[in-house]
């Protein structure tokens, strides 16, 4: 594998290089910062074969088009993508081998199959959501309570997400609520509270390093090898 980081002077950019060491053949990161080239045009043509961007969600037209154009596969960490740029992604994966999760944790893909059980033994049960995070993320909700959101609706196709809650207002049945909470230097813990009359399930998962999201999207990485074109996610590389 020959990989080029984008995002390379970020937390998860610089992990991730150290866990791939040699295997790492390009760098780009909007920052310019340690002599490293601000967009794919600075980089040119480098012989990778993957992209992995931890950048900024912005991004991402760079990183496809770049992608494109040296037949590489990509897999997308970034989060807070609008619709048109999430549009970008899927259809690159027309051509493309893209990764594409909100949260490269393998706990957390447990957690939203998990989710989803849940949802379909308690049909009637209310269900909400709560992500906490370090005072630094700049995105909320977070990519992890969409993709929980989006596995429950899967159990409940008639799901709508409520983000945040204030004013009057009864909580409708069809409501899956999402709470944020921006705090300290917390990695992140997502909770998904499922209640009926009578019972609380409560299902959590608590980020001790961010290493485990690096670790992730090596694993994304390596899973990419050979694939074919299409859209990948964390569902797909458990199995």
């Amino acid at each position: 594998m020959r990989a080029i980081l984008c995002g390379a002077n970020g937390a998860m950019g610089k992990l991730i290089d150290q866990i791939l060491g040699e295997k790492v053949v390009g760098r780009v990161s909007i920052d310019g910062e340690n002599n490293i080239p601000k967009t794919f045009a600075e980089l040119g043509d480098v012989k990778g074969d993957i992209i992995i961007d931890f950048s900024h969600h912005t991004a991402i037209a760079d990183v496809l088009d770049y992608a494109k154009a040296h037949s590489c596969a990509v897999v997308v960490g970034t989060t807070g993508h609008t619709a048109e740029e999430k549009e970008l992604i899927y259809k690159a994966s027309e051509t493309l081998p893209v990764f594409y999760s909100g949260n490269m944790s393998l706990g957390i893909a447990v957690l939203c199959r998990l989710a989803k059980q849940a949802a379909a033994a308690f049909p009637d049960a209310d269900i909400e959501i709560l992500e906490v995070h370090h005072n630094r993320k700049v995105d909320a909700p977070s990519g992890t309570a969409h993709m929980l959101f989006n596995a429950i609706r899967q159990a409940r196709p008639n799901a709508v997400e409520a983000c945040g809650r204030a004013g009057e207002g009864k909580r409708k049945p069809e409501e899956i609520g999402v709470a944020s909470l921006r705090m300290g230097n917390v990695v992140g813990v997502h909770e998904v509270h499922i209640c009926t009359p009578s019972q609380t399930l409560t299902l959590r998962h608590e980020a001790g390093s961010r290493k485990m999201l690096a670790d992730g999207a090596v694993d994304a990485a390596m899973f990419l090898e050979g694939k074919k074109a299409g859209l990948y996610t964390m569902e797909e590389l458990l199995g």
